[in-house]
């Protein structure tokens, strides 16, 4: 009996088993992100260390800088692309990633996906709280440049961390959780501050770098010589610059999966398209060549040593002058990169965790459990050991996006060719066999076949990738090279033609009806202008034909 009226504390008001707060569509109050809130987000999602750490990901492959400048461009003009697609029913519908994806694989299918997206949250989440620690760490050596003789450490060696070490990691975790209150729809002041302060440390960082570097110059970062063939094979300049291309995008392949979390809360659709397709390209351009001739720059500082990391580069200085003026530099420096990680990691992976989590507890999770959860749960990944070996690991979840580029393309597909741009909104709530979105048993067999056909070629590749002591033919290997291109496609088309072939009934008479997309999102937005309480009671309280499309010119008969 306790744990039963536990249980009942616990659930959310005004909910079912597929609707609450944080999942319906928003209604125009919550609604309040415009081209300067999206403009600051992608800032904030591309300027930091992992984006800066790009080039050390690509030069040591063997590529020349400006061959690695040229994967970079292309990679990031494309994920653009992808952006933008990926977004538009959440910039028009007002509903987000776990959602969305009910009218992909169906009703319980959108599972996988979400379990999928929770899982790189989780991952990526622990991962940037500790590079947030390492943050903390500098200032606290700023502080104390002997602070692991004052902190003894009990960590044992092969553990990959300190007692100092980990209590920075501490603090960065605690500091995160008041921002993971915060709702998104009122990030907007915070975005402002952590953007400013983290465009302003990069440019500073660059030109510190460049005026300080001294006649020796430029390191052989910047060389302009390869030892590799030009052509010939996967391991040709061709190919790795074509890898270079899909690495870069497959760095932030979850963020574009999941973009229509966050292009819901535009205010106007074209904030949306434009505050993405205007400022993803340039600042996730910016930071990697930024990352390139800083490393570059100050080479020679380190005998020869490239040390692509700023929270590394900066511990060395602090190692061999350890002067008022450097610890002034290192402190400010573990200000800015420690704020950049916040702008990061809150809304990019904690907010995420807790969107995907509270579309598959909707009873019992809302968007701020689901994103403590996410941040709670982050340390079972020991992220302390992912980032002893960044370099291996940013390689490794780049590759994950042989399973996402496929996800994205299905989401793609299935707004712009399959639904045509029209969505049954109130079906998305609705978890029987009534909802158009409901195909077979739940699940729609169509979008895992095309999932499979995007994934299989790829998967010796990505096997090999991981798995160094894996031999494949050079042809799995180039189609690996491709993989988020080719998958994203490849699912893509599949779908769309698997829908023509074999058509959904109810899903295909609510598509083919003669009505315009722009009239049934008209709509939709006045009738989910409402709270959710008496939303709730809709879904729940009335008879299915009369939450159908009841708009005067659509069809209420399915």
């Amino acid at each position: 009996m306790a744990l039963r009226s536990w249980i009942s504390r616990a659930q959310l008001k005004s909910v079912s088993g597929w609707i609450n707060n944080d999942i319906r569509p928003l209604e125009s109050g919550r609604r309040t992100w415009n081209f300067l809130t999206f403009h600051n987000y992608w800032l904030l999602v591309n300027c930091n260390i992992t984006s800066y750490l790009t080039g050390s990901a690509l030069i040591p492959l063997g590529l020349t800088w400006w061959q690695a400048v040229i994967a970079i461009v292309v990679g990031n003009l494309l994920a653009t692309v992808a952006v933008v697609l990926n977004s538009l029913p959440g910039a028009y519908y007002h509903v987000g990633f776990p959602v969305i994806n009910r009218t992909v694989w169906g009703m319980w299918g959108s599972l996988f996906p979400v379990c999928n997206r929770i899982f790189l949250s989780l991952i990526w989440y622990g991962f940037n709280s500790w590079i947030g620690g390492e943050c903390i760490y500098l200032i606290l050596l700023s502080w104390d440049p002997n602070l692991e003789q004052h902190i003894p450490n009990h960590m044992p060696e092969d553990v990959g961390m300190t007692t100092a070490s980990f209590v920075a990691y501490i603090v960065f975790c605690v500091i995160s959780l008041p921002l993971i209150w915060t709702r998104p729809h009122r990030l907007q002041n915070f975005f402002y501050v952590a953007s400013s302060i983290t465009i302003i440390f990069f440019i500073v960082l660059l030109i510190w770098a460049l005026a300080t570097m001294g006649p020796a110059g430029f390191g052989d970062t910047l060389s302009n010589n390869t030892a590799i063939p030009k052509t010939g094979g996967p391991n040709s300049v061709s190919w790795l610059m074509v890898y270079g291309v899909v690495s870069t995008i497959g760095s932030i392949s979850a963020g574009i999966l999941n973009q229509n979390d966050y292009a819901r809360f535009a205010t106007k659709p074209k904030f949306a398209t434009w505050g993405q397709a205007l400022v993803f390209p340039f600042y996730g351009t910016l930071t990697p060549v930024v990352g390139i001739l800083v490393t570059a720059a100050t080479q020679h500082r380190f005998g020869g040593t490239a040390i692509w990391d700023p929270p590394t580069l900066f511990q060395q200085l602090l190692t061999q002058n350890n002067s008022a003026g450097t610890r002034a530099a290192v402190f400010f420096t573990g200000l800015c990169l420690s704020v950049s990680q916040l702008g990061l990691n809150v809304p990019g992976n904690a907010l995420s965790g807790g969107f995907d989590l509270a579309a598959v507890f909707p009873r019992y999770v809302s968007l701020r459990r689901g994103a403590y959860i996410t941040a709670v749960l982050s340390i079972a990944v020991n992220p302390w050991q992912l980032v002893n070996t960044a370099t291996t690991f940013l390689t490794v979840l780049s590759s994950y996006s042989v399973f996402l580029g496929p996800m994205t393309g299905l989401m793609v597909s299935s707004y712009l060719l399959v639904h045509r741009q029209k969505i049954n909104v109130d079906h998305l709530y609705i978890g029987d066999r009534t909802s158009i979105y409901w195909f077979t048993y739940g699940t729609n067999w169509r979008t895992i076949v095309a999932w499979l056909l995007g994934v299989g070629p790829s998967l010796p590749g990505f096997i090999a990738a991981v798995n160094t002591s894996v031999s494949v033919p050079p042809g799995a290997t180039e189609l690996y090279y491709i993989s988020y291109i080719y998958g994203f496609l490849a699912s893509g088309l599949v779908l769309a033609l698997l829908h023509y072939m074999f058509p959904s009934p109810l899903q295909a008479q609510f598509t083919d009806q003669p009505i315009p997309p722009a009239d049934i999102r008209r709509m939709y937005h006045e009738k989910w202008d409402v709270t959710l309480f008496e939303t709730t009671e809709i879904l729940e309280g009335q008879p299915l034909d009369t939450i159908k499309v009841d708009h005067p010119k659509v069809l209420t008969e399915l």
